[in-house]
């Protein structure tokens, strides 16, 4: 096998990385390409689940002998704590590697310390390198462990004029089946999926991640969160199934804000508390337009339907905005058909001080 760049072998990582994507929560993905003293790969890996084997132990254990003198190639800092598992700096060390390549270091402060532990044993260690794509890949574990709360995915579907439903309330579909199955994919990838005590009143939702044409559930199901700030939801409500496990968020519980409601960066932050790294906030105007006026929304993804309705509800309520230089600027990062719908990606941007 022909030796490879330390760069390419990183573009490897990030790629085995994005494997891991909805099954390694609470912690993050990770990659990693282990090159022999020649260049050449001789082991590779992902962490695929959380209590599994790191990435850098399913490396090691194929480049066997071969890793001593090599490169540890790493899409985030190797740990340096025994949980459940063994820490990975003192594994690179006992295998010999004489030098470690990091992409992003790692924020939880349980875990880091991994790039220091390594440079004492004489390991020579590289920070940064594909470093951008590497956050983009890890981002909502990267984020809610700098800042202590979930990321927030806004999920939406909208016909080209904006509207969620009929004018008598309908709504079943505005979208296609393939963009369904689309939304469905994207749920079993976060840990939570939360909806207004309105939408479970009105629609009934399972709020599972299934699949669609045989209606079998995934195997891995995020936490269902319905926030009822006074205790609405029906015991026959369908979230309440047992399909998947579910929590109903109430003010009492969780503490209320200065409308009475739900108090949502102390919901976040429980959430947080609970494992939860990544959330897809779906159905409810109103409960959309909280999260986006308190500047809870990391991500918005809307799903827009080729047809026109005219009258009825909107997919957004108040969002905090009362004239137009208040408006939530949106960077499009990403728009994709989804059969005949198209799937807008985009950031909401950061508003000056």
């Amino acid at each position: 096998m022909a030796s490879v760049s330390v760069d390419e072998a990183m573009r490897r990582a990030i790629t085995l990385a994005a494997r891991g994507l909805g099954t390694t929560s609470p912690n993050p993905v990770v990659g990693c390409v282990l090159l022999d003293a020649a260049g050449e790969i001789v082991g590779e890996g992902f962490h695929a689940y959380a209590g599994g084997p790191h990435a850098e132990i399913v490396a090691l254990a194929q480049a066997g002998k071969r890793a001593q003198g090599g490169t540890a190639v790493v899409t985030l800092e190797p740990c340096d704590h025994t949980g459940r598992t063994g820490p990975c700096s003192h594994a690179l060390i006992a295998a010999g590697v004489t030098r470690v390549v990091v992409a992003v270091g790692d924020p939880n402060p349980v875990a880091s310390g991994g790039a220091a532990t390594l440079r004492a044993a004489g390991v020579e260690v590289e920070m940064g390198v594909r470093a951008e794509e590497a956050e983009a890949g890890n981002v909502a574990w990267l984020t809610s462990m700098r800042r202590g709360w979930p990321y927030v995915i806004w999920k939406y579907a909208a016909t080209l004029d904006g509207r969620s439903a009929a004018a008598d309330g309908t709504s079943m579909w505005i979208t296609s089946e393939a963009a369904r199955i689309d939304v469905h994919a994207l749920r079993g990838t976060v840990d939570a999926v939360i909806a207004g005590v309105g939408t479970v009143l009105a629609d009934d939702p399972r709020l599972t991640a299934r699949n669609l044409r045989d209606g079998t559930l995934a195997i891995r199901q995020p936490l269902r969160v319905v926030v009822d700030s006074s205790g609405r939801t029906p015991a026959d409500a369908r979230v309440r199934d047992g399909a998947a496990r579910t929590w109903i968020a109430t003010a009492a519980e969780v503490g209320a804000g200065p409308d009475g409601r739900v108090d949502l960066p102390a919901l976040l932050a429980e959430l947080h508390h609970r494992g939860v790294r990544a959330a897809l906030l779906e159905g409810g105007p109103r409960l959309a337009g909280a999260f986006l006026a308190a500047g809870l929304v990391d991500r918005v993804v809307g799903y827009v339907a080729p047809k026109l309705l005219g009258a009825g509800p909107t997919a957004l309520l108040d969002a905090g905005v009362t004239t137009i230089a208040d408006v939530i600027d949106l960077e499009i990062t990403d728009v994709t058909q989804v059969g005949p719908d198209l799937r807008i990606t985009a950031l909401p941007r950061k508003r000056e001080a």
